[in-house]
């Protein structure tokens, strides 16, 4: 078996696992047949929605090294979003690690016009699936500095300015 083979039946088996968990969170979802490079309408590799709004989503998933996303991807997904009534999201997988999304317009552009996910990136800047799913909310420091409780936000800020460690942090919250 092919590199190139084994590569894209385990793209494909990570798809199936974001479809498996869109479901499971209330999404109806789809996977898109054919999708990418097999048809030649380009393709979202997966379509979600929950009533309220919806997802047309690419899906790329790497053992560790940089996703990478060629401008046309991003295009054809923007525009079968925009023509379809969807949001357009990226959706990134690495290995031992969740899904995290992206709007295209967050990611990082080459000097080449490809489009670029580090590891790194997508754990610090990325939504993750339960966010993406409604579950949780992400919360910044700048919104719970005018929280009226004072402890958290100074815990907080002792935590961005390295003065205490996260786990001290989670501990004393």
């Amino acid at each position: 078996m092919t590199a190139t083979v084994s590569a894209n039946r385990k793209g494909d088996r990570r798809e199936r696992e974001l479809v498996n968990a869109l479901d499971e969170a209330g999404f109806a979802v789809m996977r898109a047949p054919a999708s990418g490079s097999a048809t030649e309408r380009e393709l979202p590799d997966v379509l979600a929605g929950d009533g309220d709004t919806f997802y047309a989503i690419e899906a790329k998933s790497s053992a560790g090294d940089p996703i990478y996303l060629s401008g046309e991807e991003v295009e054809a997904l923007l525009f079968f979003a925009r023509n379809f009534g969807a949001k357009a999201r990226i959706a990134v997988r690495f290995d031992r690690e969740d899904w995290y999304f992206f709007h295209p317009g967050d990611l990082y552009t080459t000097d080449a016009g490809s489009y670029r996910v580090k590891k790194e990136t997508a754990l610090a800047e990325g939504t993750d699936f339960p966010e993406f799913v409604g579950e949780t909310e992400k919360v910044t420091l700048a919104e719970v500095a005018t929280d009226p409780d004072e402890e958290r936000r100074e815990v907080l800020e002792a935590v961005r300015d390295g003065h205490m460690p996260v786990e001290d942090a989670l501990d004393v919250l």
